[in-house]
């Protein structure tokens, strides 16, 4: 048996980035996995639009932030000796968008970052993350941010 048919080879991730402090260790276990595999790695920015909004319109404060996010992604990527594909899209709707992305681009794993969050005193991944893994067309990797155990009482 070859060696790609003992292990599940990866041979496109895609990293949704967002802005926050989870994002830079999201990144750097993406260049981890895919030099593994020689993986193409595309990051993906979203830009919702509200409903009141064309879906075209351009908003500049948003995507100058976009854009600022995916240069210091890049910078990560570049520091971990790997080249990343970077796209900025506007939507309606994040979630649903990281799943056509997946879907055209044959993605092979989604890896997310999440910072462990409370609501109402229960463990919540808010809405994307949930729709992401009941509707992915491939692997979902969860990236968890680390937090000392002082801050994770504070959370809860």
């Amino acid at each position: 048996m070859s060696e790609d048919k003992k292990r599940n080879v990866i041979h496109r991730i895609l990293v949704p980035v967002t802005g926050k402090d989870t994002d830079e260790e999201t990144i750097r276990t993406a260049c981890w996995i895919a030099n593994r595999d020689k993986s193409k790695l595309y990051v993906l920015y979203v830009i919702t639009i509200k409903r009141s909004l064309p879906l075209e319109a351009e908003i500049e404060s948003e995507t100058r932030i976009a854009e600022e996010i995916l240069i210091r992604m890049e910078k990560i990527a570049e520091d971990e000796d790997y080249i990343i594909e970077t796209d900025l899209l506007q939507a309606r709707e994040v979630a649903p968008t990281i799943i056509e992305q997946a879907v055209d681009r044959k993605i092979d794993l989604i890896l997310m970052g999440i910072k462990p969050q409370s609501r109402f005193g229960q463990f919540n991944l808010g809405s994307i993350v949930p729709y992401v893994l009941r509707n992915a067309p491939c692997r979902v990797m969860l990236c968890s941010q680390y937090i000392k155990a002082t801050d994770a009482k504070e959370n809860i």
